[in-house]
């Protein structure tokens, strides 16, 4: 979790996407905020950047909108207006669904414990919410082709990040009819049981045997802890960048 400040005010948490830029967009945000400058998507994209996002984007942009979250997420712990972001963050991702470059997670799940599938009796996906929120792609790339039963799925999140996203994350299962709690899901606390732990520590419990599983989170170390304590006999899945 990198802490937000502002002067010598802690004002809360975030937790920072795997992207190129995040860390360098983070301290810039909190420079020209200090310095009371006007806060815009112009201080995370390039005027070229901008208008490249104009149009379709291999890989659905994902780290641009990975991004943008961030600065709305800094948004609202810092109190600076984010309409501008949300509204690029509409237009980027109506661009990329009208190109029909849905943001689909089958063809970018790699098979990392084994080089061919074995013949598995049921799935398993264990969810980092707070780094891999994109609720839909899940729903319509993973959890509906492949029939994963609600309680076969595992979610985790930290305090900070369910007080920022809940009510999004909610609103967004409600379309598929479900809530947080339509699944495993654990509320984690401050500093002891982070939700990779509690994920980790949950696969380990299960002991899993001949299943498919589905690890969604772009958090490289976690997937490396996840294949380590993996059975050979079930099909381990990650997220590609």
């Amino acid at each position: 979790m990198q802490k937000v400040f502002v002067g010598r005010n802690y004002v809360g948490s975030i937790t920072l996407p795997e992207t190129k830029e995040a860390k360098q967009i983070f301290y810039r945000i909190q420079k020209v905020f200090a310095s009371r400058e006007p806060l815009s998507v112009h201080t995370l994209f390039s005027a070229k950047k901008l208008a490249q996002l104009k149009s379709y984007q291999k890989g659905g942009a994902r780290e641009e909108l990975e991004n943008l979250e961030m600065y709305i997420e800094l948004g609202k712990i810092m109190g600076f207006t984010t309409a501008d972001a949300r509204q690029l963050k509409s237009a980027i991702e109506l661009i990329n669904d009208n190109a029909h470059t849905h943001f689909n997670i089958t063809r970018r799940v790699t098979l990392i414990n084994k080089k061919k599938r074995s013949k598995t009796e049921r799935s398993y996906l264990f969810w980092d919410i707070e780094n891999f929120s994109n609720i839909s792609s899940i729903f319509n790339d993973l959890i509906e082709p492949f029939s994963i039963e609600d309680e076969h799925i595992y979610l985790a999140a930290n305090p900070d990040s369910l007080y920022l996203k809940k009510r999004e994350w909610e609103a967004n299962l409600y379309d598929y009819g479900k809530t947080l709690q339509s699944f495993n899901f654990t509320k984690c606390d401050h500093g002891k049981n982070v939700a990779d732990d509690v994920l980790l520590e949950t696969f380990i419990a299960l002991d899993l045997r001949n299943s498919d599983i589905y690890m969604m989170t772009f958090d490289r170390e976690l997937k490396e802890r996840f294949k380590a304590v993996c059975h050979n006999s079930n099909n381990l899945f990650i997220m590609n960048k």
